[in-house]
């Protein structure tokens, strides 16, 4: 199926990024970014980024399922991904208030 219509990439393609990134570390954080940059690739409208998402998720679960990762190694990669997930929240915050800046 054709996830990006600006690259002409195809869910196989990302899903075989996926793996391979997962091969190298299987506890990283996977974005579509990285999948693209992996890919030599780069998003234009963005539009697929949701899509890439998802594969990112489901190839990331079924990876996992098939390795037979322990509950111990989940929960642990996912306090990691929470913790990453809200030091950006707070870095988004704190960009957002720039209309208290002295002239």
């Amino acid at each position: 199926m054709l996830v990006c219509s600006c690259n002409y990439i195809t869910d196989k393609e990302i899903r075989e990024v996926i793996t391979n990134l997962l091969d190298e570390d299987c506890w990283q954080l996977i974005v579509p970014a990285k999948v693209y940059h992996a890919m030599e690739k780069r998003g234009r409208c963005c539009g697929c980024f949701p899509n890439v998402v998802d594969i990112i998720i489901q190839t990331t679960e079924e990876y996992h399922a098939r390795r037979h990762s322990t509950e111990t190694e989940i929960f642990d990669f996912m306090s990691r991904l929470k913790q990453f997930h809200e030091e950006n929240r707070r870095a988004d915050i704190e960009r957002r208030q720039k209309g208290h800046r002295a002239a």
